[in-house]
């Protein structure tokens, strides 16, 4: 099993990049699992108590359970990935049944800064873009697909997740194999994985 790791900033398009890749190979060779799923499970605390936690700070990531089903899967046994409601900040009680595949991409913010998840994967990816373009993105998706307002989404922009990103974040750029420049020249670099990929499945 190939495992590949996309990582960048919030809002920087890891999204755009792993359908790129993904698009082109049959739904059976290749799987995503996104960092998203492993938030920790926070259902011992209140609803107000869950939106003050900081979850742009590796802290806020299950770790040890993502590393725990990355091995599972490359064992040939399948996990049940934990499901993430952002509206309530906080696991669901369902899960998702994920087979192991060919290639697995896992992809989200943070998963370069954690060295022994750093060390599963056989290719990383870091997915730059300019800050003032993944903020305008991150206003978009919090807004209108998370349930957020405006002077929330800024406030949690200035107070962690810039701060976050600049301690943690962008330093993980150095561990990056790829760095991906998420605007219109970006085919070339998603090419060299794809030939990556095709050499690995076929």
């Amino acid at each position: 099993m190939l495992i590949i790791g996309i990582a960048g900033g919030t809002g920087c398009g890891k999204t755009t990049v792993v359908n790129q890749i993904v698009n082109e190979f049959p739904d059976d060779e290749v799987g995503v699992i996104s960092q998203d799923s492993y938030y920790n499970d926070l259902s011992q605390l209140s609803y107000d108590e869950r939106t003050k936690v900081n979850f742009d700070h590796p802290r806020a990531i299950d770790f040890d359970l993502l590393a725990q089903h990355l091995s599972q899967l490359k064992k040939g046994k399948t996990i049940h990935q934990p499901i993430y409601s952002f509206v309530q900040h906080n696991r669901t009680k369902d899960t998702i049944s994920t087979h192991p595949r060919k290639v697995m991409i896992v992809e989200g913010i943070l998963i370069m800064t954690n060295p022994q998840i750093r060390e599963m994967f056989d290719i990383k990816i870091f997915v730059h873009a300019d800050s003032d373009e993944r903020l305008i993105r991150r206003l978009k998706r919090d807004i209108n697909e998370r349930g957020r307002d405006l002077e929330e989404v800024l406030n949690r922009y200035q107070t962690t997740l810039k701060p976050m990103h600049d301690q943690f974040i962008e330093p993980t750029k150095e561990f990056a194999d790829i760095i991906i420049p998420n605007n219109k020249y970006n085919t070339v670099a998603v090419d060299i994985v794809r030939t990556i990929i095709n050499d690995k499945i076929t």
